[in-house]
């Protein structure tokens, strides 16, 4: 067994959480190794992105341009038939002044191909990524606290490798969790299970919304319908328990039966053929949907992304939780590695701060599911949960857009104070209804909207400095974040 070089951070897990906690903790300067099991590209679930991950995250890991070259479907909002309105309804992320202009949208992705430019990206900043890397067992001092990890690598060979702090960001289906002494618990609300598959030809929705994701409820459950790219739909019918039995046997019936029993769903794929072969020819299933764990953290260790906690897909959160939890992890690491925050102060922080968001999605949900009050309700549950906003639909719409935290509120408001100024320029010259494939409210035209770009992304980098540094804690005598955004300070009260 080799015994290999003392690292400050070792990542378990090579998604979205791993890669945005290695890049931000080695931002830092400090020496990163990120093991992941699988060789990528691969296979994961979790497509529909929101926009504080597309303008917060991913401008903080300096790979927003690498993301627009990937062309992803842009997504503006969603479509929901749910309630008791019977016709579908729509949302545009726009609606809120959190998220205005050039921040109101987000990305349909191909988790193939984005989880990649993540890995690649950790890579270029310094991380050390070795992946066909199987982390076996965490390793321990006396005294209990984690030191290092024990994986085996593709030869077969078994390594000890020791840091000052282990991240598991190996996903839900990893055991590893377990050695920080957390429990799992699943919630008695959301035991769903989800079959799921994907389609070639699905019809899309009318411009501007034909980027949206549209959810859809059936009698069953609801049925997610994802345009990735123009040809390519993901299909996922979520289903609760009493109809779970109708999956066992033959899943391709089941999931015919499921598309008849929803004639929204079934129209759009009425021209449509389901992919057989390759990555997307197989159809799914995933149980269990919802859990939390008793601790996201122990001496030595922390828990982010799924290894911590998921919460129901209805509004596409998954990734969001888990490039958050890796953003406020990586801000508990810095400030350890630095010497300005104790170790247990800055891991309160992350967990409580986690905590909250995870919570606020949970909430809303079980009101949402709720299926026999209209989208107004749902507006007022969110306006209840989130106590931000100054309309109920703003609360909404911040809620499902991951901004209700507070983390990229003042990004995001001093983005709006230059968008409004390049709204006027933009009237100018071009307006919305020139535009048929803007977003509802969103006013820079094509030729504006491209001058603004550059600038747009000088001022992002400059607001997620300075101004990041100015938030509110969530909680009395808690820590704010530091003025690049990658640490913890205490709270100046002004």
């Amino acid at each position: 067994m080799d015994v290999s070089a003392q690292y400050d951070v070792i990542v378990v897990g090579g998604g979205p959480a791993g890669s945005t906690v290695s890049t931000l903790v080695r931002k830092r300067g400090h020496r990163v190794l990120q093991l992941e099991k699988e060789t990528f590209p691969r296979y994961q679930i979790g497509e529909s992105l929101l926009p504080a991950t597309v303008h917060g995250i991913a401008h903080l890991l300096d790979v927003s341009d690498e993301l627009k070259r990937a062309s992803f479907t842009i997504k503006h909002g969603g479509t929901f038939k749910w309630g008791a309105n019977p016709e579908p309804w729509t949302f545009d992320f726009a609606v809120s002044r959190r998220m205005p202009g050039a921040t109101g949208y987000a990305y349909q992705v191909e988790r193939m191909k984005f989880d990649k430019i993540l890995l690649d990206n950790a890579r270029k900043h310094g991380v050390e990524v070795r992946e066909k890397s199987d982390v076996l067992d965490v390793l321990k001092a006396e005294g209990g606290r984690v030191r290092g990890v024990r994986y085996r690598d593709a030869e077969g060979r078994e390594h000890e490798v020791s840091a000052r702090f282990v991240v598991d960001a190996s996903g839900n289906t990893g055991g590893l969790y377990k050695k920080s002494g957390s429990k799992r618990e699943y919630s008695p609300f959301f035991r769903n299970l989800a079959l799921f598959g994907y389609f070639n030809g699905g019809k899309r929705l009318p411009k501007p919304n034909s980027g949206n994701i549209f959810t859809c409820a059936f009698e069953h459950g609801w049925f997610w319908y994802i345009p990735l790219t123009p040809d390519l739909t993901s299909v996922g019918a979520v289903v609760n328990r009493d109809s779970a039995s109708l999956v066992q046997g033959d899943p391709e019936k089941a999931m015919e039966s499921f598309i008849a029993a929803c004639p929204l769903i079934a129209e759009k794929l009425s021209e449509a053929t389901r992919v057989t072969e390759g990555p997307y020819g197989e159809l799914r299933v995933r149980k269990d949907w919802s859990y939390s764990n008793t601790k996201f953290w122990a001496p030595g260790m922390a828990l982010i992304g799924d290894a911590a906690c998921f919460v129901d897909p209805v509004f596409s959160s998954g990734v969001h939780l888990a490039t958050y939890s890796g953003l406020l992890a990586a801000r508990s690491l810095n400030s350890c590695l630095d010497g300005t925050v104790d170790e247990t102060t800055a891991f309160e922080e992350f967990e409580a701060r986690y905590r909250l968001e995870y919570s606020r999605f949970y909430e809303f949900l079980v009101g949402f599911y709720d299926m026999h009050h209209s989208e107004d309700s749902y507006f007022w549950q969110a306006r209840k949960i989130s106590n931000t906003a100054d309309s109920d639909l703003e609360s909404f719409v911040e809620l499902i857009g991951g901004v209700s935290s507070d983390e990229f509120a003042d990004a995001a408001r001093a983005r709006q104070r230059f968008s409004e100024a390049s709204d006027e320029m933009a009237g100018m010259t071009h307006t919305a209804a020139d535009d048929a494939d803007g977003p509802h409210g969103a006013v820079p035209g094509k030729v504006v909207g491209r001058l603004m770009e550059q600038g747009a992304a000088l001022q992002a980098r400059a607001l997620l400095g300075d101004e990041a540094g100015a938030e509110r804690p969530v909680r009395r005598g808690g820590l704010a974040a530091s003025t690049d955004g990658l640490g913890w300070v205490p709270h100046a009260r002004s």
